[in-house]
Formats: C-alpha cells, structure tokens, sequence
C-alpha cells in the first residue's frame, strides 16, 4: 500500500508541446442538477477547469443551466427541457457524450426513481472513463453490474459506501482498506473513499492520501473532488492514478483555503487554491 504524495503530480502535469491546442488536454461532460440544485455541477465544472482539462460542457435541467450560465463566463451550460432527468431525456444526453473524454455525473440529481432509472441506464449505455459521485452512487446501487470493467472512479463518502456495499465503514484505517479494496476487486473498478485518510483502491493496488482538513466538511468540497477526478481521466490518466492524484490536489487546496478562512472556508475557496497547489508541485 502506498501513501500518496505530490510526486503524483509529475504523471499528470508534464511539460506542454508549444503548437498544443484545444482538446488535447480532454472535454469533460458534467451530467448533474435539477430544478432544486444547480451548484453541485458548477463546482465540478470550475474544479475541472482548474485542474487543467480544457473545456467542460455540463448538461442539466434548464432551470439549473440557465443558473450555472450566470456564474462564470467560462461555464458552458447545455439546458435540458425538464425539472429532474427521466429516461425521456436520455436520447438527448447520450448525444453529449460524442467527441467527450470523461463524464462526470450525479450532483444535485435528487434521488428520485425516475432520476434513478435515468442514471442506470445512462451507466449502461456509455463506455467513455466516468467518475459515477452523490446521487449516482444511488443509483449504482440498484445494479453494481453495470460498471464491471469499465473506466469508472467512484466516490461515495461513508454512508454512501454502506449503500453501494452494505457495508459499515470504520474510522479505522486497516478496515478501511480491507472494504474498499474489497468492493474494487469485486467490481474491477476504482473507488475513492472519502475521509480524513481517503483509501483508493482499483482492487489490485491501493493507496491512501493524508491531505486534507477537519474544516472540509461545507457542501461542495466532495463535488470538487469529483471534477478533478473527472479533469484527470479526459486528460487520459487512468482511473487509479486519476483518483489518487485527485485525492491529493482536492485535500491540499483545502489545506490552504482553510489556513486563510478556517470555519468559513466555501468550497469555491479551495478551487481558487488548486492553481497553488499544480504549481507548487513543479
């Protein structure tokens, strides 16, 4: 088992050709939000752009497009015609995912069983490298088979580990390991347990990352881990080394934004010191 550290940063940042262009560093589709929730899919799409992908289309209902429209000119935010996905909208967002290298999918969904049933088969349907996150997780629950093999980080905190696996997860660092492990080999993919330690495994290695704060516990700060999980896969790492690399980028930019804001740290605090963070590791 390995402890990651920011030498990881080294497989994801390497010197850039003079004549690169736009797309050579990934387009990553953001399918998240509904008529209650629009910030969940920005902080993916901003943590995204920060890590260094080069473009993110997020796909929403239209009520929270419209808002993610107002955020930052840099946000490109395509509107669905609903107020939460349904299987109605699928057609529609599996045309997205052409000429995309990474999805990111499930903030502020909602977990009702329309929303579910859309994401299920939407995770059927799609091959592209995925970071499945939040309400997805729900829905992967219903059926682990349909990511077996696939390219896919997923990120569940601990409740969220119960609901995939069944299992309770402990404080306890070595049972950690052994239960995320465990479900990696199981679904031959990689998860990312979030935590005050976060173990990552792919069920053949596994890591563990210590960067972090008792302060990143504001809503938003699993959704940014999300999107530079999500940056690193379009930019064509592995789900392993991507997570890992995530998990290290995500907890250090929370170390610096809670040094300066402490119990008023905002989750768009940390992704304003992702910068700090790539260009200290050089």
């Amino acid at each position: 088992m390995q402890v990651v550290s920011k030498s990881i940063l080294n497989q994801v940042y390497k010197k850039r050709k003079p004549w690169s262009r736009k797309y050579d560093f990934g387009h990553l589709l953001v399918v998240g939000g509904s008529k209650l929730y629009s910030g969940s899919p920005a902080f993916n799409a901003l943590a995204a752009l920060r890590a260094g992908v080069d473009l993110v289309t997020i796909v929403a209902p239209e009520k929270a497009a419209y808002t993610i429209r107002s955020f930052k000119p840099d946000l490109i935010a395509f509107p669905i015609a609903c107020e939460f996905f349904t299987k109605e909208n699928l057609e529609e967002v599996l045309e997205l995912t052409k000429n995309k290298s990474a999805v990111v999918i499930g903030g502020g969904m909602s977990r009702r069983q329309e929303v579910l049933d859309f994401i299920l088969e939407f995770l059927k349907r799609v091959d592209l490298p995925m970071v499945i996150d939040a309400d997805a997780i729900h829905a992967l629950a219903i059926d682990k088979s349909v990511v077996k093999g696939k390219k896919v980080i997923i990120t569940p905190h601990a409740y969220e580990f119960f609901v995939l696996s069944g299992r309770k997860v402990e404080d306890d660092i070595e049972k950690r390991v052994e239960d995320v492990s465990f479900l990696a080999k199981e679904l031959k993919t990689t998860i990312l347990l979030k935590g005050h330690v976060d173990v990552i495994s792919d069920g053949i290695k596994t890591a563990i990352n210590k960067t972090g704060s008792p302060y990143m516990t504001k809503g938003g700060l699993g959704d940014t881990l999300a999107g530079i999980c999500g940056a690193y896969l379009a930019r064509g790492l592995d789900p392993f080394t991507s997570a890992c690399a995530a998990a290290f980028v995500n907890g250090k930019a929370g170390e610096l934004a809670a040094k300066k804001f402490g119990e008023s740290m905002l989750a768009s605090d940390l992704i304003e010191e992702i910068s700090l963070v790539i260009s200290k590791s050089k």
